[in-house]
């Protein structure tokens, strides 16, 4: 009965310092502290997995397959974890300390099979196709579930908050307002929304706005979802869902663009002719908002978990870098508005609905998918609130031929940050 002190030692040899979460193990032994979070080992196929992927897409698959749970507060014991990670106390275990270790705990053995949750896609990076599958994973889970989590207008990206308390409708309703006053959006504009979501951008253009809306999904759930919402709001004729891919817009320009969180999907390479077909698509004098995830230089992407059973195939960048592809479409930058507080808001919001709703969402999406959900939020906001991803607002223009930017109310129409 001593699988967790071993398993223990390990960790506080690695870490440098003492362990800072408690361990239960599967033959009932125990190490670390128990009035706080817990790391339960339920089963020899969590350390089995950890022996094949000793990394975060290991602990990743062993924790949605349940093999290994947390109890207590999920972010509070990731936020400890990662300020030993930070402050550079840990150290990599020799293969050998490792191979002992995993003979003694009869841990040896094929690798078990990955959680049917993460995801799988073939053909070349970003191809429409490929692009179609890492959106569906994701998207197409079910229209059900995301209607559970997300606030009534299902909104899927960070909204804008007046204060930290403040219920999550309203502060999606702020942010689409938000975006809507600095586009400049009046009664009879043309918008196009490029990843449009379950249309929540669209709906609250029109309804609040007056203009004639399009928006473009390549997830056939979305779609169908805000085919019934332009019916149900009497919105018919004035607003227009396509499932289309934002490379197969031929349309003459639009009077302005909104894109929210649809360019961390777009992918590096193709990033440059995502930007110039921005432009293309927006008319002389026109304003484009984009809303975009950043991350630092060195880590692009979401992380081994969030690539594998979040969001396939995304990749962030310094704010910098997405700025200067925009410029280099011939786009004006006119504001940079960084929202990362609220983000960790929005998600907070989104956790506590999950875990409020746990059995429906379980009977909805089954228990693995559910426990995606934990984690992805779990960390989302720990990531959020460290400050190793952001999310910001872009206000561009094009520029008409004469050099005018037609922006000169913008600063006007922007609420006090």
């Amino acid at each position: 009965m001593v699988v967790a002190g071993q398993l223990a030692g390990m960790a506080e040899r690695v870490l440098g310092a003492p362990l800072p979460i408690g361990i239960r193990a599967w033959d009932g032994s125990v190490a670390g502290p128990q009035d706080g979070t817990v790391l339960v080992i339920r089963s020899r196929d969590a350390l089995r997995r950890l022996v094949w992927s000793p990394n975060e897409l290991g602990l990743a698959r062993a924790y949605v397959s349940g093999e290994l749970d947390v109890e207590g507060d999920l972010a509070s014991g990731l936020s400890q974890i990662w300020g030993l990670v930070r402050r550079g106390v840990t150290r990599r275990p020799k293969i050998s300390e490792v191979a002992k270790l995993a003979v003694k705990l009869k841990v040896l053995g094929p690798n078990p099979d990955a959680p049917k949750e993460e995801a799988r896609l073939k053909g070349a990076l970003h191809t429409k196709s490929r692009d179609r599958d890492a959106i569906s994973h994701h998207y197409d889970l079910s229209n059900a579930f995301y209607q559970l989590v997300l606030d009534p207008s299902m909104a899927y990206s960070c909204a804008y908050f007046t204060s930290e308390d403040e219920p999550l409708a309203q502060a999606q309703h702020n942010k689409l307002d938000l975006v809507c006053r600095k586009l400049g959006l009046e009664p009879g504009m043309r918008l196009l929304d490029v990843g449009c979501g379950w249309g929540s951008m669209i709906i609250h253009a029109a309804k609040h706005y007056g203009v004639h809306a399009t928006g473009v999904t390549i997830s056939a759930q979305q779609r169908e979802h805000i085919l019934k919402r332009i019916e149900a709001e009497g919105l018919t004729g004035r607003v227009e869902v396509r499932l289309q891919d934002y490379r197969e817009v031929r349309d003459e320009p639009f009077d302005a663009i909104s894109t929210i969180e649809m360019g961390e999907h777009v992918g590096e390479s193709n990033y440059p002719e995502y930007a110039s077909t921005l432009y293309r698509l927006l008319k002389p004098e026109g304003r484009l908002l984009l809303q975009q995830m950043s991350r630092g230089r060195n880590a692009p992407g979401g992380g081994a978990f969030i690539e594998s059973y979040v969001a396939p195939d995304m990749h962030m960048r310094p704010i910098s870098q997405t700025t200067g592809f925009l410029e280099s479409a011939g786009l004006e930058i006119r504001d940079v508005h960084a929202l990362r507080e609220h983000y960790v808001w929005t998600v907070r919001a989104w956790a506590d609905t999950l875990e409020e709703r746990w059995d429906e969402v379980v009977a909805l999406v089954g228990e693995g998918q559910a426990r995606v959900w934990r984690l992805y939020l779990a960390g989302g906001a720990l990531t959020f609130e460290e400050g190793r991803m952001g999310v910001d607002q872009v206000l561009a223009v094009r520029r008409s031929e004469n050099g005018r930017s037609g922006m000169p109310r913008v600063r006007r129409e922007l609420v006090a940050r």
